[in-house]
């Protein structure tokens, strides 16, 4: 019986992903991109401190598919020091790392291209053996697989043209059909290790779930739930999660090494640490140093007691310092002369960035009203008033308007 193998297992980098602050004026680049790359850091240190056997990461190194050459430069320095120790390294190709147009570089592709030592670029459906890592273990990887690319693979051209829910059922028909070759494949003498980006029933979705509802394949939880796999490593949603409690395979979604936004403030960020060998596997959960993010409850301030309301349900100075902290203040629009913004600031002072958030209350109906020609317009157009009028912010209001286009469509398409 060989030796467990001993891997990190990590996910989601983002490393470009700036929503918050400002310029580092020693190195130039934005000091969100310093905290992904400090998260990232702290990753590649444990895995060459404690001597791990494999690293996997499960997708997602950028924001998007064009990263500029800096953050290329600095996702690179980090590979290279897991190459140098000798450390195999498995990269699964990411949503954000691919382009959807074909025959298009994805993110990673240098790697392979110019056949970076120890590092191993994972971009279709396939069974890595021991002779492709230099471990006893093999790794059935799945990338990020799109509704072009899965054209493709089933080669018919009536996908393309087919409704969303019919193209996702037989996207997931064929991946589960490809996976299981790979398992009935596999020497059952050998650990066998799992690797997805991808969704799977019954995860539990973070800010994620609004940006990816509809528009994606989900693994069936019978499919990764299969007792011939000894590790299932995920990548894709950003919480941190274990979708089996105690039971074989652990099947695991380490979650962002960084919070990417407010939806994220109060996730623990970090990676896994698993010791897996053929019908066994543990695994531990290891929390990152990252930036905080405080939210506090929104705070509707009284006319008559307007700015010492605020004040009162502000966070003390000293818990926000070096945070990115969210204000969010509800209140009639003619209430708005009596806000004095500095006041805030300079009480949140010791924060690393400070927002604002107004959401003016205002009749409804009174909004409805004041809109040309309501009668005739679609509810398509009706809804995307109804989101101004409740105050929800454009790029969650931009999702959800366009979900529920789809639904407008399906609707029409079935009368």
């Amino acid at each position: 019986m060989t030796n467990p193998i001993r891997l990190l297992h990590f996910a989601d980098a983002h490393i470009d992903m700036i929503n918050h602050g400002r310029h580092d004026p020693q190195t130039g680049l934005p000091i969100r991109v310093l905290d992904f790359l400090a998260a990232l850091d702290q990753v590649v240190d444990t895995a060459v401190s404690e001597k791990v056997d494999l690293v996997l990461f499960a997708g997602d190194a950028y924001k998007d598919r064009n990263p500029q050459p800096t953050f290329q430069r600095e996702w690179g320095r980090r590979m290279m020091r897991l190459s140098q120790a000798g450390i195999p390294t498995l990269l699964l190709v990411g949503n954000h790392d691919v382009a959807p147009a074909t025959g298009r570089a994805h993110t990673l592709h240098e790697f392979s291209t110019l056949h970076v030592p120890h590092i191993h670029v994972a971009d279709t459906i396939r069974l890595w053996r021991p002779d492709d890592l230099g471990l006893p273990v093999q790794i059935i990887t799945v990338p990020w697989v799109s509704r072009s690319r899965m054209a493709r693979l089933v080669e018919t051209k009536t996908l393309a043209e087919a409704p969303a829910a019919d193209v996702y059922e037989q996207m997931e028909e064929v991946v589960g059909e490809l996976i299981a070759r790979q398992i009935e494949t596999a020497d059952r003498n050998l650990p066998l290790i799992l690797t997805a980006h991808a969704s799977v029933q019954g995860a539990r979705y973070g800010s994620e779930r609004a940006v990816m509802l509809g528009h994606e394949l989900v693994l069936s939880g019978g499919l990764v739930n299969d007792n011939r796999l000894d590790y299932v490593a995920l990548g894709h949603i950003h919480q941190h999660q274990s979708l089996n409690g105690d039971a074989h395979p652990p099947i695991i979604y380490p979650g962002s090494i960084e919070r990417i936004d407010f939806g994220e403030a109060r996730e623990k960020k970090g990676f896994v640490l698993a010791s897996v060998s053929r019908g066994k596997a543990t695994w531990q959960f290891h929390e990152l140093r990252t930036r905080r993010f405080v939210d506090p409850e929104p705070i509707t301030p009284r006319a008559d007691h307007f700015m010492a309301d605020i004040l009162s349900q502000l966070p003390a100075a000293d818990a926000v310092k070096d945070a990115i902290c969210r204000i969010r203040l509800t209140y009639p629009a003619d209430l708005e002369p009596l806000l004095d913004e500095k006041v805030i600031h300079d009480h949140l002072s010791q924060a690393f960035e400070v927002h604002i958030r107004k959401h003016h209350l205002q009749e409804k109906r009174a909004r409805l009203g004041d809109a040309a020609g309501v009668e005739q317009m679609t509810p398509a157009e009706l809804l995307s008033i109804y989101w101004d009028t409740i105050g929800m912010e454009g790029a969650e209001a931009d999702v959800l308007q366009q979900m529920a286009k789809e639904v407008f469509t399906a609707v029409a398409d079935s009368s």
